[in-house]
C-alpha cells in the first residue's frame, strides 16, 4: 500500500511532486494536487491579497481604449493545439504527445502546436466532480431518455469524458436606460342589443408614455467560444461566482484548458443582448398597466467592467448511426445537457397509440 503523505505547500507554478518527482494532478473537490504514483497531496494555498486580486475587475473601456492593455490585465504567450475538425484551442499536457479533441473526439498531435497570445484568467472554478462522479450522473441522465434507442445508450461511452477548463468573459455594468412606449388599461364595455340583452367585452386605452430606469449588472458570463453549441452549455452554465479561486496552474494540471475564440468586444455585445432582457422587463414595469408596448429605448454603459475566467466542464461526444452526439457535464454542479438521439420507431409507436386513444374515446362517446 503506497504512503500517505500530508499535504505540503507548493510553489505557484509547481507541477512535479516534492516526494518522487512525479507529475501532479488537480484533486477535485479539494483545493490540492496529489501526486497518483506515490500518493503524497501538496496543498494549494493563496492569501488574502491574492484573492482580492484575482477578484478585481477589468475597466472594459480602459482596456479598448488603450490597445488591450490597462490594470489588473496580464496578457501571456500561452501553446494551444487547433482541432483540424473543430477549429478548437486546447492545451496538451506537458509528458502527451498525442490526443483526442475534447469536442469532436478528433486526433490532436503536439506537433500543431502554436504560441497564442491570450488575456491570462484572473480566477478559476475549480472542478469538484471527478470523473467517476461525472459519468455517474451521465448515466442517470442517459437512462432517463425514453425516446434514446437501447443501442445508443451503449456507444455513448462516459469513460472517455475529457475535463477541461472553458473560457468565459463576466461582465459588469451601470445602465441608464431613456425609453417611450405605451400603457394599456383595460377596462369593460358593456353593449345592448334591441331586445336589451346585454354584451360586455374587455377593451384597451392606450396611453403614450416615457421615462428613465436604471438597472447595475454584476457578472453577467458569457462562454467565450464557438466550440461548444450554446443551447448545451447554457443549460449546465449553473457556476456558483462565489467559489471562484485565484488563477494558479495548479488547478489546471491533469485537465485540458480551452482558449477563448469570442473576443472582448465580441464578449460584451452579447453581455448587452443578455442585459437587454432585464432592462425591457424593468421597463415594462416602469410602464406599468395591464399591458406595456416598448416604442423605443436608449441604453448608456457605465463603469463596465470585466473578468477572464476558467470554469469546469466534463465533455464527451460519440456516434451513432453516421452522427456526433456531444455532451457536457457541469464539473462543479453536475448538470448534465446534451443531444440524444431518437428511436423513430418509438415515436411512430407513440402516436398511433395516441391515435387509437382518440378514436376509441370518439367511438365511446357516440
Amino acid at each position: 500500500m503506497e504512503e500517505y503523505k500530508n499535504p505540503e505547500q507548493l510553489n505557484e507554478n509547481e507541477l512535479i511532486c516534492k516526494n518522487c518527482g512525479g507529475k501532479i494532478q488537480f484533486k477535485p473537490g479539494s483545493t490540492s494536487v496529489i501526486c497518483p504514483y506515490c500518493g503524497t497531496e501538496n496543498a494549494i494555498t493563496f492569501d488574502e491579497k491574492e484573492m482580492q486580486e484575482a477578484l478585481k475587475e477589468i475597466d472594459y473601456y480602459e482596456f479598448i481604449n488603450n490597445n488591450y492593455t490597462a490594470k489588473n490585465a496580464v496578457v501571456v504567450e500561452e501553446a494551444f493545439v487547433q482541432c483540424p475538425n473543430c477549429g478548437a484551442s486546447t492545451t496538451l499536457d506537458p509528458n502527451t504527445v498525442s490526443s483526442e479533441c475534447p469536442y469532436c473526439g478528433s486526433p490532436i498531435v503536439r506537433e500543431q502546436e502554436k504560441l497564442q497570445k491570450i488575456i491570462e484568467p484572473q480566477a478559476i472554478i475549480p472542478f469538484v466532480l471527478d470523473k467517476k462522479e461525472a459519468m455517474q450522473k451521465f448515466n442517470t441522465w442517459m437512462k432517463k431518455s425514453f425516446w434514446a434507442p437501447k443501442k445508443a445508450k451503449l456507444y455513448a461511452r462516459p469513460e472517455k469524458l475529457q475535463g477541461i477548463y472553458a473560457p468565459y468573459w463576466t461582465f459588469d455594468a451601470d445602465t441608464v436606460t431613456d425609453y417611450t412606449g405605451e400603457r394599456g388599461d383595460d377596462y369593460e364595455e358593456t353593449d345592448y342589443d334591441d331586445d336589451g340583452n346585454s354584451t360586455t367585452t374587455t377593451e384597451t386605452r392606450w396611453t403614450r408614455v416615457r421615462g428613465t430606469v436604471y438597472v447595475n449588472f454584476d457578472d453577467i458570463p458569457i462562454l467565450a467560444t464557438n466550440t461548444l453549441k450554446n443551447k448545451y452549455i447554457s443549460t449546465v452554465s449553473n457556476f456558483d461566482y462565489k467559489q471562484l479561486k485565484p488563477y494558479k496552474k495548479q488547478f489546471l494540471s491533469g485537465f485540458k484548458t480551452e482558449s477563448y475564440t469570442i473576443d472582448i468586444k465580441e464578449g460584451f455585445e452579447k453581455a448587452k443582448s443578455s442585459m437587454d432582457i432585464d432592462i425591457d422587463n424593468k421597463i415594462k414595469k416602469d410602464i406599468g398597466g395591464d399591458h406595456q408596448r416598448i416604442l423605443s429605448k436608449n441604453t448608456s454603459y457605465n463603469n463596465v467592467t470585466f473578468k477572464h475566467i476558467l470554469a469546469p466542464i466534463w465533455i464527451s461526444s460519440y456516434q451513432f448511426k453516421g452522427k456526433v452526439y456531444n455532451f457536457v457535464v457541469n464539473g462543479q454542479t453536475g448538470s448534465v445537457s446534451g443531444k440524444r438521439p431518437v428511436d423513430a420507431m418509438k415515436v411512430v409507436l407513440a402516436i398511433l397509440l395516441a391515435i387509437i386513444i382518440i378514436a376509441l374515446f370518439y367511438y365511446l362517446s357516440k
